[in-house]
């Protein structure tokens, strides 16, 4: 079989097949890695920061609007997050209903009255923050269950912002605490049960409650649909912003 060759712009013969032979493979690696880290790199993103968090225990104070806050630092930036070690200080993402969760890095709105059944009506609404089910209790001092759910996802390009919120939640632990943001109160809940469940479950939000408890839930892991990671909270204290 004849080689297949070219010329170049100064008259050398280039044999096309040694050319290929020879980069294709490393143009074929640059390729795989490239769509690794596309793929993968809002995850790995989070795992960075949460281990350098961790190792320079960094602060995270939520601003509540009543003058300076009680401890200074700086506001939430990437070059707060990986570079600076001052504490970081949160503003709420919406008085009028939002979600903190220091540990992890979390603060997005939260889009009220969501149909869990209705597959446009949630993906829309996981588009602009983490989403309220229709059909559960708002933040209240009264016995309900708020139920919260958000994307913890790698597909970032088709779901939008915020298909990472929860992609940490699996990091929560008993007695962390999560905060909720209410129609201008703060609602503050501490972790108190933690559970993994296969596939679909409709109990964390139809289970009958008798005090005041926030649900969260998630894929788990993340970029997948194996199981649904639940954790629960109990209100611990409310506060007028």
């Amino acid at each position: 079989m004849q080689h297949v060759k070219t010329t170049t712009l100064n008259g050398t013969i280039v044999d096309m097949r040694k050319v290929l032979s020879k980069y294709l493979p490393w143009v074929l690696v640059v390729l795989g890695l490239a769509l690794f880290v596309f793929s993968f790199g809002p995850l790995l993103y989070s795992e960075a920061w949460y281990f350098i968090k961790q190792q320079k225990h960094q602060d995270y104070i939520v601003d509540v609007g009543k003058g300076e806050p009680s401890k200074k630092g700086v506001k939430d930036s990437v070059f707060a997050r990986f570079l600076s070690g001052s504490a970081i200080i949160e503003t709420p993402a919406s008085n009028e209903f939002s979600i903190i969760i220091e540990k992890i890095g979390v603060n997005a709105p939260v889009v009220p009255n969501v149909s869990i059944s209705n597959h446009e009506a949630y993906t829309d609404a996981l588009k602009q923050g983490v989403a309220h089910a229709i059909n559960s209790d708002k933040p209240s001092k009264d016995p309900g269950n708020t139920y919260l759910f958000a994307h913890a996802s790698l597909n970032f390009w088709e779901l939008g912002k915020y298909a990472t919120t929860f992609n940490l939640l699996r990091k929560i632990e008993l007695n962390d605490t999560i905060r909720i943001v209410y129609k201008n109160k703060l609602y503050t809940y501490y972790v108190v049960n933690i559970e993994t469940h296969e596939g679909w479950n409709t109990n964390p939000i139809t289970r009958p409650v008798i005090e005041p408890v926030l649900t969260l839930q998630t894929c788990d892991p993340p970029g997948t649909t194996l199981n649904r990671l639940v954790v629960t909270a109990k209100l611990k204290d409310v506060q007028d912003l």
